[in-house]
């Protein structure tokens, strides 16, 4: 096995990626916007960037903007065409594209469900492709990201992708694409379970008495104030959680509902990431 070569290395290895990188951005949705914003943040060239979406009248972050991708007719080809649609629109989005396929260009797809198949046979054999899931935190720069790559990426592409997708939060790689599944389960579609149970303790606390804006505070700033805590900590989430448990007490008591081993959280997070994960197999068609 190679030895990785130091992370000061690897760093200026991807800001030098960054800087000399000419990207296609199809989608300047809320995702396609939050990956934009890390990029300029992160020493991408704004003109150097191309973004393509009928819905904007001009570019986001002051790149460029065309309603279609007709408008770039004769340009050079990008490093790396970043497909950001919504699932749904993606079959009706790739065909536009296709001339971009063989190689040369790394596609580059954040839609969730999508795999590495479906945009082999879109834009044919020998493209690069690059299967990324990040979540919305992406939108202030504390997303995570898990990407998977086809054996056509190469070192310098993937050191490409690399940057960009950390330049919204942290990134993993994974080697086997059939884990993409649970990937969108756990952390892709994770932060919707996260705001749902802050709502969920907000109003349980006005079920306890609260003012609703009092419990929609406290729960709010519990919820954010704990992931702070767990990110700035090395201690497990298991450790935080005894730590704040003493035998007994108030918090020992809720723990007994919410761990209950039949009708618990546990049990009902794990039946709620299968329904997702299932649902990620069946976007892909």
């Amino acid at each position: 096995m190679t030895e990785a070569p130091p992370s000061g290395e690897i760093a200026a290895l991807s800001q030098a990626a960054l800087a000399a990188a000419r990207l296609w951005l199809v989608g300047g949705g809320k995702m396609g916007g939050a990956l934009l914003t890390g990029w300029l943040d992160h020493g991408v060239v704004p003109d150097h960037v191309t973004v393509i979406d009928p819905a904007l009248s001009e570019g986001l972050g002051g790149v460029r903007a065309v309603a279609a991708p007709s408008a770039l007719a004769g340009e050079a080809r990008p490093d790396v065409l970043v497909l950001a649609v919504k699932p749904q629109m993606m079959d009706a989005v790739m065909p536009d594209y296709r001339d971009l396929g063989g190689g040369g260009t790394v596609v580059l797809s954040v839609a969730a469900g999508r795999n590495i198949g479906g945009f082999e046979a879109a834009f044919g054999d020998g493209t690069p492709v690059v299967r990324a899931m990040p979540n919305t935190p992406a939108a202030v720069h504390r997303g995570m990201t898990v990407a998977c790559a086809n054996p056509h990426v190469s070192d310098t592409a993937r050191t490409l992708c690399d940057a960009l997708l950390r330049a919204v939060g942290d990134l993993a790689w994974v080697e086997t694409e059939s884990l993409m599944d649970a990937v969108t389960a756990v952390s892709g579609s994770g932060p919707a379970y996260v705001f749902w149970l802050t709502e969920c303790l907000a109003t349980a606390g006005v079920e306890a008495g609260l003012p609703a804006d009092l419990a929609a505070r406290l729960a709010r700033a519990t919820v954010s104030g704990a992931g702070a805590l767990m990110d700035t900590v090395e201690d497990e989430p298991g450790v935080l959680r005894r730590n704040v448990t003493s035998p007994g007490g108030t918090t020992a008591a809720a723990l007994e509902v919410l761990m209950a081993a039949q009708d618990g959280l546990s049990p009902l997070m794990t039946r709620a990431v299968a329904a997702a994960a299932t649902r990620s197999r069946d976007l892909a068609g």
